[in-house]
């Protein structure tokens, strides 16, 4: 069976998937290619990094654990959440008090 190249639609869509079982975050980007048999019926293929893969809404697997309860969602937000964690924290906050602490005498 030949496929018309011409007659291939082909969108691209990127989703972000966080793990509920062990935490694992990823991100993925897909190309949607809409084609049609050659009944006329329509369907569609899933191509990441040059594979086909199953449509990540059907039952997306966790790579880390396998688990199957896994949160889609929209991209960039695996990634937003990696650099804030990665944010530098701030270090204690010292007041004049604090440092005068051992100087001061208790009254007595």
């Amino acid at each position: 069976m030949s496929q018309d190249a011409s007659r291939i639609a082909v969108v691209h869509e990127s989703y972000s998937f966080a793990c509920m079982r062990c935490g694992h975050g990823w991100e993925q980007s897909y190309a949607i290619e809409h084609h049609t048999d050659a009944g006329g019926r329509e369907f569609v293929r899933y191509v990441a990094e040059g594979r086909v893969v199953p449509s990540p809404l059907s039952r997306p697997a966790c790579a880390n654990c396998d688990g199957h309860l896994v949160r889609i969602m929209r991209p960039g937000r695996v990634s937003s959440a990696r650099d804030a964690s990665r944010a530098r924290r701030p270090g204690p906050h010292w007041q004049l008090s604090h440092l005068l602490h051992p100087f001061q005498r208790r009254a007595g």
